[in-house]
């Protein structure tokens, strides 16, 4: 299993976390995604690859920002 860590502006709620982990678990090569809400950052762990652009885009599209 492979692990990504990113930041992610513009979550404030449980909504929020909720949006991005649907959004990323939409990802079929996505297996876990943890989100620290205080420090605004994304844990995703995935089995074989899953590229940086598949990853912002969903995250882009649920309303969030990579930065």
């Amino acid at each position: 299993m492979n692990i990504k860590e990113l930041k992610v502006g513009g979550m404030g709620c449980g909504h929020c976390v909720d949006a991005v982990t649907k959004a990323l678990k939409a990802l079929p090569e996505v297996e876990e995604v943890s989100v620290d809400l205080e420090n605004q950052k994304v844990t995703i762990s995935y089995q074989g690859s899953l590229d940086d652009l598949r990853i912002a885009k969903a995250i882009e599209e649920a309303g969030y920002e990579v930065l």
